[in-house]
């Protein structure tokens, strides 16, 4: 834990919550992009939120605009965190802290593996203790190279060989949902598994390798957009507004509690079409360039053809359903990869319709 920063514990005198019967909810990795988004929905519906964050990849401007006296932040790591906490002192707990992104994936696999499995355990053994509603967010990424598509939720997986990091992000992820699926069968625990489907929007970056906010990066300063491949690949992009809004839907139902449910957008696109997408939305002149897989990501990288949700589980459990547009999300992010670049003032940007 970062020195200076002082745990306490919710519901008494000193600690980062309050007394009485307000919700308070833990959120791990609450300072990352999805995270930040349900920190400030849960304020909104009257939530105290306490977030624990090592900053490896969330920053604590995504919660600029919290107020303060709602939200705690803990700088450390799930396992150092949860030692500070009592049993049974949350009302509900969102486990989004993991490592992300692809390229983060290939070039620190062993930061990967150790952070999903050993920071998710530990979370989980805390969990339990009280059996405290537990949402545990997963990755698109367990269904390996697929077997079908659409993506169902019971489907067979099938990843590549141990040789190749790639598939070392989605074996860790699958070992987390075993693990919490053992904890609801074996100790009752109350655990959901959501399994996102390239959730994009505001405050996402693409410096860990997603492919959307590299595209509108490269749209807005006029530099290439790089698409890997030959950009035929498709996938289904959801907003995080979506996003954030049903999770707590999915935890608030008991009769949910040891299942796994896709989340995202079942509306594909191709790569190639993403990026004109992206340069007609913003009327940019980027140019797009091809860049093969193996120079991007190093050679023996294997990558899906079409990556798209089953979403009939979720639709069934809570009537979801995306309804912010791709384009609309495209601005968004636009505007806010502006005001950061500009510290603090949007600069113009052109609608290209």
């Amino acid at each position: 834990m970062k020195p200076g920063t002082t745990p306490g514990t919710p519901g008494t005198p000193g600690s980062p919550g309050i007394p009485g019967s307000q919700r308070v909810c833990l959120v791990t990795g609450g300072a990352g992009f999805i995270g930040s988004h349900l920190v400030e929905h849960l304020i909104a519906r009257g939530d105290r939120v306490v977030v624990v964050d090592n900053l490896s990849t969330g920053r604590r401007s995504n919660l600029a605009d919290v107020d303060p006296s709602r939200v705690t932040i803990l700088e450390a790591c799930v396992s150092e965190a949860v030692g500070l906490f009592k049993p049974g002192q949350f009302s509900e707990i969102y486990h989004l802290a993991a490592a992300v992104g692809v390229r983060l994936v290939v070039e620190q696999p062993i930061h990967t593996i150790e952070t999903n499995v050993l920071e998710t355990s530990a979370l989980l053994q805390f969990a339990v203790q009280s059996k405290t509603p537990t949402l545990l967010a997963s990755t698109s990424e367990v269904y390996g190279k697929g077997l079908k598509t659409p993506f169902a939720e019971d489907d067979d997986v099938v990843y590549g060989p141990t040789t190749l990091s790639r598939w070392s992000y989605a074996c860790s992820k699958a070992i987390d949902e075993y693990l919490a699926l053992a904890y609801h069968r074996q100790n009752g625990l109350p655990v959901v598994v959501v399994r996102f489907f390239n959730t994009v929007g505001p405050r996402q970056v693409g410096e860990y390798g997603m492919v959307l906010p590299r595209f509108v990066s490269a749209a807005l300063w006029g530099q290439p957009m790089q698409v890997h491949g030959d950009g035929k690949q498709a996938r289904c992009f959801c907003d995080v507004r979506d996003v954030v809004k049903v999770l707590p839907r999915l935890l608030g139902k008991p009769t949910l509690a040891g299942r796994v449910y896709n989340l995202g957008s079942d509306q594909s696109i191709q790569i190639r079409a993403l990026a004109e997408l992206v340069r007609d939305t913003l009327g940019s002149s980027s140019p797009i360039v091809h860049i093969p897989y193996e120079q991007a990501f190093g050679p023996g990288f294997d990558d899906l053809r079409d990556r798209k949700p089953d979403l009939t589980r979720i639709r069934q459990a809570v009537g979801f359903q995306a309804v912010i547009p791709l384009v609309q999300t495209i601005r968004d992010l636009a505007e806010d990869l502006q005001v950061r670049a500009a510290g603090g003032s949007p600069l113009p940007v052109e609608s290209g319709a």
